[in-house]
């Protein structure tokens, strides 16, 4: 029998890209000779709470109830880390991102939660924190409120204090220490890392920087970061963010990879090489950039949207293989409950990739209460071999299966078509599938539309 590992290691790069790792010849050489990578690897939801979520549970979005409508992990859900505390291992949490923590649920089964924001002193000066506060809504509405006049400062707005700034070198000591801590009494330690570096507004220096030269191009590029973390788009007709200044941001996660991916590199070789410990690397999430009219997270179903890198540093294998399967990283819940002797509660995308379904899905954002019509939809997104089916207002469409970032848009299909019931696959595939949408159409009919945040069972 396989020994279990030692300690567990599971490090998020907030938002990262597919591309942003495959596409910029950036190499990570440790990780590249002595991981299983996967290339087909995509994420259950499109932010950081459903996709986290789906990464703590197995379960989709629509399962575990964190959604950009209703919020949280429902109660009676195991989550891993009760299930590596179950195990034997110490818990931990070091986050660079509130949404990771009990804002939403995310903190149930942690031992301990190391907020990074909380122990780092900000870099940045007053009027660059003041930035950040307004230009988000939510932080803007704090910062008005009662609380904050009587100098109540909420969780969020301490977070922004050091949210335009480098601290993956500091979430790295943290895990460190947490390891060092616990083998000196001779307990091990399963630890969940966030980092926001890849996240908007992207971290290209070790404080806030701007790419663009030139007053003109720099204010551009700053009102494009603004209606980016605003998603002005879903309160007006119109893209307000031109072509080339999407590129631009697209461009700033590549450098901001760029400029930690060695950190991170070195920081999976000494946490795997020689220790007996799993090290699992990836991205919760994708971002999409105009493909198919959003940008940015929250709305999309794209393989642009959704296909995320992701590398698995086994405990007792370090030989580099490569899985092309597609699989749905929800699935690495299970393939950690494999390895520390649980039952597995579905498919373990490292041991049965062949099982691990890539079924997407989106929850419409209200945006202050202001969201168009047009954009008030969910929509869920199976992949079927070279073709991608599409639900949304119970209509399906189709669009072909894609390995690069240039979307085929999704073509409406007959109103009578039902294409997973007519797809030819095993009957237990057809059954899983039919079971997510049969759910997903059910929870997505509970949703109140004046208030998203209000779900009826």
């Amino acid at each position: 029998m396989l020994q279990k590992p030692r300690n567990i290691i599971v490090l998020v790069a907030d938002s990262l890209r597919f591309d942003s790792v495959y596409d910029a010849g950036i190499g990570m050489p440790y990780v590249e000779q002595h991981a299983t990578q996967f290339t087909e690897a995509r994420s259950a939801g499109c932010w950081t709470l459903p996709a986290t979520a789906s990464l703590f549970t197995g379960l989709m979005p629509h399962e575990h109830g964190a959604t950009a409508q209703s919020r949280s992990i429902h109660l009676h859900i195991p989550t891993l880390a009760e299930k590596m505390k179950a195990a034997g291992y110490n818990t931990y949490q070091v986050t660079a991102n509130i949404a990771t923590t009990d804002i939403f649920g995310l903190h149930r089964g942690f031992d301990e939660i190391r907020r990074i924001w909380k122990l780092v002193d900000p870099k940045f000066n007053r009027l660059q924190q003041l930035l950040v506060l307004i230009g988000k809504p939510r932080l803007r509405k704090k910062l008005l409120s009662k609380d904050m006049l009587m100098a109540r400062m909420a969780s969020d707005l301490e977070m922004a204090t050091t949210w335009l700034q480098n601290t993956y070198e500091d979430v790295f000591q943290q895990a460190r220490n947490i390891i060092k801590e616990n083998e000196a009494k001779g307990e091990s330690s399963f630890i969940f890392l966030n980092l926001m570096e890849t996240h908007f507004p992207y971290h290209i220096a070790p404080t806030f920087k701007l790419t663009s030269n030139g007053v003109i191009r720099k204010l551009r590029e700053i009102t494009s970061l603004f209606h980016t973390a605003n998603q002005t788009f879903l309160v007006k007709d119109k893209e307000p963010i031109k072509t080339d200044m999407l590129e631009l941001l697209k461009g700033r996660q590549r450098d901001a990879w760029r400029s930690i991916s060695s950190g991170v590199n070195a920081f999976c070789e000494e946490m795997h090489k020689d220790t007996g410990n799993l090290m699992v690397f990836g991205a919760d999430h994708g971002e999409n950039f105009g493909e198919t009219g959003w940008t940015y997270h929250f709305s999309n179903v794209t393989d642009a949207g959704n296909k995320v890198p992701m590398f698995w540093l086994d405990h007792n294998d370090d030989k580099a293989k490569t899985i092309g399967t597609p699989v749905s990283t929800r699935h690495i819940f299970n393939s950690m409950l494999r390895v520390t002797g649980h039952e597995q509660l579905g498919p373990s995308m490292v041991h049965e990739p062949e099982l691990s379904m890539p079924v997407m899905q989106s929850f419409w954002y209200n945006n202050r209460g202001k969201t168009l019509d047009k954009y008030r939809y969910n929509q869920i997104c199976f992949l079927l071999e070279e073709t991608r089916f599409l639900m949304r207002n119970n209509k399906w469409y189709q669009a072909p299966f894609q390995t690069g970032y240039d979307e085929p848009e999704f073509i409406a299909l007959p109103s009578d078509a039902d294409p997973i019931r007519d797809f030819s696959m095993n009957l237990k595939t057809k059954d899983d599938y039919l079971k997510i949408l049969d759910s997903f159409r059910l929870f997505s009919s509970g949703i109140s539309f004046e208030n998203p945040k209000e779900v009826h069972h």
